[in-house]
């Protein structure tokens, strides 16, 4: 049975904003009382957080679908709906967030780390959020967004400051369990080590942490053996340890080949170059494993390595390498940056950004992308005219007709808002200006005002004219 994964598929679903309510507040002797419909609820994110008590992505394996829940619609009287709940999903220290090309979205190392792997979509606004001086009593209210979809890759990189590497039965696991209060699986056969250990180790006044990789052989950088899966494992370790075996009972094998094998699948496997090196001759209560590290110690000493013989099973030469591994830890940590406060950068859009482009297609469709016009119709209910027209109100404002003008687009072509796989797509007619001659003054409700004179309401529709034609954008919702 599967006891540790260190790589899964996650399949994220983030809440769906609520929707808007339009509503007229009524009482007694006042049937219309005004737009009173409260926003709707904000989606929940998906976020995963750092937690020290996780150690496996298992629980991920076994349940790779996860959704956050939705915002509530709000109500009349401007009571707003609820906000959906955030589900916070705990990973292990030292994972990677990847998306389904292999692209890095976040490398979550230490507790408390987070990251938004889907956010959830807007609330929609209510209609007395949308009443303005020339629309009153909003007969409409948008639509809450939908929340985002993701399929994200979660790869687990041990976080330890020493790695343990070398040929299966090496004594990786016997050494890590004598160092530390590490107990790992220990028997006398290849491959024991199934997954990566953990082990903390004190020397003197410094602390650091140790891990035991499973046994490497070659082509473990192609996918032999188990080599592939858990090398990433030592990519954030600062020293690696070669451990040798001198007592091998295998013919054609010695120590100087052992390392020189384990050192060609580490640079195939690439980015550890720049590592600090030991080298571990392991098993010298052996009478024999005893001669060959004598043997074989000024050949590796004048490769440059420092060399130490131990027994993991005598306790012997334990001390010195223990103080010399952190020494090495101590150095790597004192050459690393020291971290920046964070800082605020901030990117101010040019100003002849007009938010949106216009494309016209191969087939002749023009289609219209940007942030703001794909967002706006999801938030449009397409069945309430009132709406639509709002929404051509919009984008007229931003510019959208004028640059489909601009594009060559004429009566009757066909315009699509928004990508290929969920667009709407309409016939375009230039010359109805954003709706307004044919549904008239919209938004309004001659019962909510007093009588007033012929020409005063003539004034003051020339005045909304005036504003209307100043107005670059209605109300938006942070």
């Amino acid at each position: 049975m599967t006891t540790f994964v260190d790589r899964v598929e996650l399949h994220v679903a983030a809440g769906n904003g609520g929707h808007g309510c339009a509503s007229v507040h009524r009482e007694k002797f006042k049937p219309l009382g005004g737009p009173d419909g409260g926003n709707g609820g904000r989606g929940g994110d998906v976020i995963l957080t750092v937690d020290q008590s996780v150690t496996t992505l298992l629980e991920y394996h076994h349940s790779p679908h996860r959704k956050a829940t939705n915002g509530k619609p709000g109500e009349g009287g401007n009571r707003s709906g609820k906000d959906g709940q955030d589900l916070i999903l705990p990973v292990p220290d030292g994972t990677v967030v990847l998306d389904k090309a292999g692209n890095v979205l976040a490398d979550l190392v230490g507790h408390g780390t987070s990251f938004v792997a889907a956010q959830g979509g807007r609330g929609g606004l209510g209609n007395a959020a949308l009443a303005s001086a020339r629309r009153k009593a909003p007969g409409f209210a948008l639509l809450g967004e939908p929340g985002d979809l993701q399929d994200i890759v979660l790869e687990l990189k041990t976080v330890a400051d020493v790695a343990l590497v070398g040929y299966p039965s090496a004594g990786k696991s016997s050494l890590i369990s004598v160092l530390s209060a590490a107990k790992p699986k220990i028997a006398d056969y290849p491959f024991t080590t199934l997954v990566p250990n953990l082990g903390v180790v004190t020397a003197g006044s410094t602390v650091y942490t140790i891990a035991d990789v499973p046994g490497l052989i070659p082509g473990a950088s192609q996918g032999k053996g188990l080599g592939l899966e858990f090398l990433r494992h030592v990519e954030r370790c600062s020293v690696l340890v070669h451990v040798l075996d001198t007592a091998t009972l295998e013919s054609d094998r010695d120590p100087v080949s052992d390392l020189d094998i384990i050192e060609a699948e580490l640079r195939e496997y690439g980015g550890l170059d720049n590592r600090p090196r030991l080298v571990v001759l392991n098993k010298i209560d052996v009478p024999d494993g005893k001669d060959l590290a004598e043997m074989v110690r000024p050949d590796l000493e004048a490769r440059g390595y420092k060399v130490f013989e131990v027994s993991a099973v005598a306790h012997m030469g334990l001390k010195e390498l223990s103080f010399a591994l952190a020494d090495l830890v101590a150095r790597a940590r004192a050459a690393k940056p020291k971290e920046e406060a964070t800082r605020i950068v901030i990117r101010p859009k040019a100003v002849d950004d007009a938010g949106f482009t216009v494309v016209r297609e191969d087939d002749g469709l023009f289609r219209v992308r940007g942030e703001k016009p794909e967002r706006w119709v999801r938030q449009t209910d397409f069945n309430n005219d009132e709406a639509v027209g709002y929404l051509a109100d919009r984008l007229n404002r931003l510019g959208v007709e004028e640059e489909l003008m601009k594009a060559g687009a004429r009566s009757g072509d066909g315009v699509a808002i928004g990508p290929e796989d969920n667009a709407v797509v309409f016939d375009w007619e230039p010359t109805v200006m954003a709706g307004a001659e044919m549904l008239g003054r919209r938004g309004e409700d001659h019962r909510l005002e007093e009588p007033r004179p012929a020409a005063q309401r003539r004034r003051d529709r020339q005045a909304e004219r005036d504003e209307a034609a100043r107005e670059f954008d209605d109300f938006e919702p942070f």
